[in-house]
């Protein structure tokens, strides 16, 4: 991957950095938001106030009916609450009662929203003690339709907006935003938000939902995040139309006017926020993506989740899967449909790490993984044609025009879909993979649900329950022949909220392909003899705080071999140092 990069850099590297860049930016917890201030006491007021209306109208510190009879006297509460006392854990107990009883997702979606808009530590305590439950509420696949109605469901901006209408104020819009040590930004120009495309302003649930990830699984502070649309307009005629659209009415803009304004941006960051706080492209499409990467990977922290963290996430599934499969990694054959961000990511990553493990150049080790876009197979006679990032997965072969015909020929052990497109791992497609393959790997990664490229029922059932099977969405349990199939997750929430704290608690200034395989390593590791009994190649999200702080160790650990990480000196035990980091949503007591 870098590369790739690098050759879009002219040669520059992420490790070619200037040593006396600033690296401002700090890990101070300001509002008692992490594991190692839960027994200090918290003042919630930072201005005086004569009633305690404002707050119970303060999301960060109301605790509803929690408040205790000292704090409702000392905090002017008497009278503005019931006079019933209960406990987060009840208080818990009866939002899920309700949020179930929601037959709909997107009212669950709506239901947590608002739970966050008004008590913020509460929502978090849902979200981490009932993850595997609310996932699939709070992001993919629930999230992507409520993108699609975001103009309709609209109440309460979270984030900040920046259009073309903020284009040489950018660094004014960053400093009205009311905190400033933040550690992570998700932006999105909305272009292409998952599988559903051009989303425009709406796009903006993706990073308000990304976010709530890194601080439910990855304990990063909610105060330390900050979820940013860039509108720069959109090419979806049903929004521009759509009266209850909340973005620009205008077309996308292009060229250099798009440029200048992305590079506006990047500075204003760098500027306000200092060097290390770690800038999340998202969802951006593949002609902004690359560029974008290449271009800033050498001067800020910048991280692309559709390639590198789907990229990490696939790998690790792919090595777990060994234990099931067999063989080492160069030992098989790699077929993806789908050659955009995401496949040349996964692609790209599965080729180093081969070529880590044989000691063969990168450029031999591809050889070994072939990619079908919509016009066939990737070849060499169809360099000319090619985007750039295809043109490494350009093989010397014969044109092939369908998958079927590519999974015939090819004969590949491991098949991968990131194509955006449901339905494409037909019928036939599985049956051919399952007839020279006694255990064929089948990952139908596409987000949301509708996109995936086959259904776990489909894989194990036209596979005669042999394929080891997972997705990008989520699946239930399936029973074949008697036998209980439980679907795993290729989710990239295993890898970015403890690859984001990685990179925080080592103050790292840059991120490098090292820091993904190490990731990648330390998921694959999570995973049990228990897990491989059920034909899981991921661990289970219940899970997902102590997974995240072994990847983040395993990053950080990385980050200082590497030379790119400034918080020192380096703590001794990694583990605990993430651990300890991270935020946790129990009630603080009041002075």
């Amino acid at each position: 991957m870098e590369s790739t990069m690098k050759e879009m850099r002219d040669g520059a590297s992420v490790l070619d950095f200037d040593s006396k860049s600033t690296v401002e930016g700090g890990v101070e917890d300001v509002y008692g938001e992490d594991r190692a201030t839960e027994d200090q006491l918290v003042t919630p007021w930072t201005i005086s106030v004569a009633s305690g209306y404002c707050l119970l109208r303060d999301p960060r510190h109301n605790k509803g009916l929690a408040f205790t009879e000292k704090e409702r006297d000392a905090h002017y509460l008497r009278g503005l609450l019931p006079p019933a006392v209960i406990s987060q854990q009840l208080q818990e107990k009866k939002l899920m009662n309700s949020i179930r009883q929601y037959e709909v997702p997107l009212q669950k979606y709506v239901a947590m929203m608002e739970l966050e808009e008004r008590n913020e530590r509460l929502f978090y305590k849902l979200l981490i003690d009932n993850v595997e439950e609310l996932l699939p509420v709070v992001y993919t696949p629930t999230v992507g339709e409520a993108c699609q109605k975001y103009g309709s469901i609209f109440r309460r901006p979270q984030g900040l907006y920046i259009s073309l209408k903020e284009k040489g104020k950018i660094l004014e819009v960053l400093k009205n935003w009311p905190e400033r040590s933040i550690q992570v930004i998700v932006v999105t120009d909305g272009e292409r938000i998952l599988g559903l495309g051009d989303l425009g302003c709406q796009g903006m649930g993706i990073p308000v939902g990304k976010l709530a990830l890194y601080t439910a699984l990855g304990g990063i502070r909610p105060s330390a995040c900050l979820p940013i649309t860039i509108d720069v307009g959109t090419n979806n005629e049903q929004l521009l139309k759509d009266e209850f659209y909340i973005g620009l009415r205008q077309r996308r803009a292009t060229g250099q006017e798009y440029a200048e304004l992305l590079d506006e941006f990047m500075s204003a960051v760098k500027q306000n926020y200092g060097e290390k706080v770690l800038i999340q492209f998202e969802d951006f499409a593949n002609h902004n993506a690359f560029e974008l990467l290449a271009k800033y990977g050498t001067t800020h922290l910048v991280f692309n989740d559709d390639i590198q963290g789907t990229a990490s996430v696939v790998l690790a599934g792919v090595v777990a899967a060994l234990k099931l499969i067999g063989g080492t990694l160069a030992e098989h054959r790699f077929l993806f449909l789908g050659a955009g961000e995401a496949g040349t990511g996964i692609a790209e990553l599965i080729a180093l790490e081969i070529s880590k493990q044989t000691k063969a150049p990168v450029e031999e080790t591809r050889k070994k993984i072939c990619l079908v876009d919509s016009k066939g197979l990737i070849v060499s006679s169809r360099k000319d044609s090619l985007q750039h990032f295809k043109k490494p997965w350009a093989h010397e072969h014969e044109p092939v025009n369908n998958l079927l015909d590519a999974v015939k020929v090819i004969k590949p052990t491991i098949l991968i879909g990131s194509s955006g497109v449901g339905r494409t791992f037909t019928k036939e497609v599985i049956e051919a993979m399952a007839s020279f393959n006694e255990k064929p790997l089948i990952l139908a990664l596409s987000n949301p649900t509708s996109q995936s490229e086959c259904t776990a029922e489909e894989a194990y059932t036209w596979s005669k329950g042999r394929a080891i099977f997972a997705s990008g969405s989520p699946f239930d349990p399936f029973e074949y022949n008697g036998k209980v199939f439980v679907p795993g997750q290729a989710n990239n929430a295993y890898i970015f909220p403890g690859f984001g704290l990685g990179l925080v608690i080592s103050g790292a200034i840059r991120v490098h392909d090292d820091m993904l395989l190490a990731a990648s390593e330390a998921l694959a590791k999570q995973v049990t003899e228990e897990n491989f009994e059920k034909g899981l190649i991921y661990p289970p999200f219940s899970n997902i705080r102590k997974i995240s702080a072994n990847i983040a160790a395993n990053v950080a650990a990385k980050a200082y071999e590497l030379g790119v990480a400034t918080r020192l000196p380096r703590p001794q035990n990694l583990v605990k140092c993430a651990e300890s980091c991270m935020y946790t949503p129990v009630y603080r007591n009041y002075r």
